[in-house]
């Protein structure tokens, strides 16, 4: 597979990279390169070799879910700059 200078053109501006023409022409030999490595990947043959733990076939370890830091409102609010009664108070942004 190769790719077009007006599809390396078509990708900047989606990436919203601005490139010169000359710059355009490295990035397509650039791709084309990466696109050659991806291509070469269709040449292995996967069919004996199992999937890997990391595609869902693990249970990740799930942790009993409980309230653990609750009840701390003054420990909390003693780092206010300024505070009235049990809240925050800021200063006012919108008039």
């Amino acid at each position: 597979m190769s790719l077009e200078t007006r599809t390396v053109r078509r990708i900047a501006k989606l990436a919203r990279i601005g490139l010169s023409d000359r710059e355009c022409e490295a990035m397509r030999e650039e791709l084309n390169g990466i696109l050659g490595w991806v291509d070469q990947l269709n040449e292995v043959d996967v069919t004996d070799v199992p999937p890997m733990i990391g595609t869902g076939l693990a249970m990740p370890r799930q942790r009993e879910d409980v309230v653990t830091d609750g009840d701390k409102r003054e420990a909390i609010l003693s780092n206010a700059p300024d505070r009235v009664g049990p809240y925050f108070t800021v200063p006012k942004v919108v008039e």
